[in-house]
């Protein structure tokens, strides 16, 4: 039987995704329901082309370059000299599932264990390694990032896990009218002509906010707590620094960890970058807000 093929849309790019046969790619991945296309043509630029197997293969052996702990278990990445591994490990400590992609990302071939009940989480997170490495070679980046939309305009919230990037933007959905959220977890950014625009995207962690949208960026800004709210706008170096830390890339790869550098470089250029000291208060959310359109003033600015 021939395999499956899914064909999304995100953020501009065209994911075309074949499955073993007889899988259902709704059921595996329904967070990719608003971005499934019918057609190609539909789809824009092909990114990258993934293909999930339906038995196991042997894959090639590297040297460990990464290890992380999330919440399936363990992700190591090998680098396999023409290609990256990934082997995700069950809380267990068992290799139940790998991925293979070449060094710019655009193919990939995976081995999953489709025993396992949470294969297609497994599936999804592939997807989105292979997404936010693809995307840095087309003038864009995965962000880690809480991200809402006013006004026709984007706003990211960034900084470290349980720094309080859902809760500010809680407190912007709660107290700033007409606000709402575009994704909590992985948003994309791409630069387009003389400006930015922020994607929403199938993997939102754990808020299901799965928005096929995209709006120019009206900020970027890096949360950290603190006893007393301040808002700081950051510029050129500064601001580049505040960026990184939230952006998926291998940094051991020169040409990938490069082109993030270009990338973040022009983006500071174009879009309002800023931290902001908080507590988890309506007064934090209200002076980010005040400040961002303070500094676009072409915004029309709407009673909060």
């Amino acid at each position: 039987m021939l395999p499956s093929v899914m064909t999304c849309c995100v953020a501009g790019f065209r994911l075309t995704v074949y499955l073993p046969a007889g899988c259902d790619a709704d059921t595996l991945l329904p967070s990719f329901r608003p971005f499934r296309c019918q057609a190609e043509e539909e789809a824009g630029e092909e990114l990258f082309r993934f293909e999930a197997l339906a038995s196991p293969v042997p894959f090639p052996e590297g040297r460990l370059a990464d290890e992380t702990l999330n919440d399936m278990g363990c992700v190591r990445l090998y680098d396999c000299v023409d290609t990256y591994r990934v082997d995700i490990l069950s809380v267990g400590g068992s290799v139940v599932h790998r991925l293979l992609a070449a060094r710019d990302f655009s193919r990939a071939t995976a081995c999953l264990d489709w025993r396992e009940p949470d294969a297609g989480q497994v599936l999804s997170s592939m997807l989105r390694i292979v997404f936010s490495q693809a995307i840095l070679l087309h003038g864009g980046v995965s962000i880690h990032a809480s991200a809402v939309c006013h006004d026709g305009r984007a706003y990211l919230f960034m900084g470290k896990s349980g720094t309080g990037k859902s809760t500010h933007s809680a407190l912007w959905l709660k107290h700033i009218p007409g606000c709402t959220l575009l994704n909590d977890d992985n948003p994309a950014v791409r630069l387009v002509g003389d400006g930015a625009v922020a994607y929403g995207t199938p993997w939102s962690g754990k808020t299901p906010c799965y928005r096929n949208l995209s709006y120019p960026i009206g900020g970027m800004v890096r949360l950290s707590q603190a006893p007393a709210n301040r808002f700081v706008r950051r510029r050129e170096v500064d601001a580049f620094v505040v960026l990184y830390p939230g952006c998926s890339v291998i940094t051991d790869d020169e040409r990938l960890n490069g082109a993030l550098c270009d990338t973040l470089a022009r983006l500071t250029e174009r879009v309002t970058v800023g931290t902001l000291e908080c507590l988890p208060d309506e007064a934090a959310a209200t002076l980010c807000w005040q400040n961002l359109y303070a500094i676009n003033p072409g915004h029309v600015q709407t009673k909060v």
